[in-house]
């Protein structure tokens, strides 16, 4: 299949509507743009359980897939405490509430958010 290609800000909409979608919990959008090479956008979310994570991943896959997105990498889909989906542009983590807390992934790359006034 082709790959599709949709700018950034189209796809983490893409994303976030998904995440909604799946009552995906304090989801978090943090644009990396100029701070790493990673991609543009990274978005961290929980999900209550790991059959929720997994429920998560398998829908937010779907509709990338959907969307001309299906050469995703995926990470974690075995156990579901944190899966990782990277489609080239945005990364998006997908935690349990236990496993989120201890990374605090999110903490690390929320350097200063205030300072786009």
């Amino acid at each position: 299949m082709l790959r599709t290609e949709i700018d950034p800000a189209d796809c983490l909409r893409i994303v976030l509507e998904s995440l909604e979608d799946s009552k995906a919990e304090d989801t978090v959008s943090i644009d990396i743009q100029g701070k790493s090479a990673l991609g543009d956008y990274m978005i961290v979310t929980s999900g209550r359980s790991h059959r929720h994570v997994g429920a998560i991943a398998d829908r937010l896959l779907r509709d990338l897939k959907d969307k001309g997105l299906g050469s995703c990498k995926v990470e974690g889909l075995q156990s579901c405490d944190w899966v990782l989906i990277d489609t080239g542009d945005l990364i998006i983590h997908i935690f349990r509430p236990e496993v989120r807390g201890f990374y605090g992934i999110e903490k690390m790359w929320q350097i200063d958010d205030n300072s786009d006034a």
